[in-house]
């Protein structure tokens, strides 16, 4: 299984590279590396994270339209910033999430970390949703998934995934500034 999780950790890794440098085809690879994630995650009895590849898989298809048509008249969409509004709703939607999934997931036999997986999954599914309609804070939120996420994969044995997981983190710092560079561009030549 070992070969399998690092196959998925390059393509991943491929894939946020491409997100950050806001290339269309990181949807493509992400399609790919989420399905090889499913089976890691819930081997590993990290349900809530096998659960959030199938999210990540809708996200997915939807972002990979959503650039390509989701900017004014159908056009590609910019990088924007994120309303007061929408951080309201990510904030008590994600509360609601959090709360739910980590009930039921800390009742599931084998579940490990579960109020932790819990929470890195909420973020992630916010995060995710922001980088589709690409929110230039979606990189901040993942910063800060990345932190938490390497000490509990470290945990599991799960290393080729904690060591993903350490380039994911110096890769959503590159996507924040290069996302925040592209917002500046794009407001500057309107």
């Amino acid at each position: 299984m070992a070969w399998f999780e690092w196959t998925a950790a390059i393509i991943t890794a491929v894939s946020v590279y491409l997100q950050a440098r806001e290339n269309i085809w990181n949807w493509p690879t992400a399609i790919v590396s989420v399905v090889m994630y499913m089976v890691v995650y819930a081997r590993s009895g990290l349900y809530s994270d096998a659960g959030l590849q199938g999210y990540f898989l809708v996200t997915s298809i939807y972002g990979w339209y959503h650039w390509q048509r989701g900017g004014q008249g159908h056009s590609t969409l910019h990088v924007s910033r994120t309303s007061k509004r929408v951080w309201l709703w990510c904030a008590v939607l994600g509360a609601a999430f959090w709360i739910s999934a980590a009930t039921l997931t800390s009742r599931m036999e084998g579940a490990s970390y579960p109020y932790i997986d819990a929470a890195t999954t909420t973020v992630s599914l916010i995060a995710q949703w922001m980088i589709t309609r690409k929110l230039l804070e979606s990189w901040l939120l993942w910063i800060i998934v990345n932190i938490v996420y390497i000490p509990v994969l470290l945990l599991k044995d799960l290393y080729p995934t904690a060591l993903l997981y350490a380039v994911m983190l110096v890769l959503a710092i590159k996507g924040f500034v290069d996302w925040r560079r592209s917002y500046h561009a794009a407001r500057a030549a309107t």
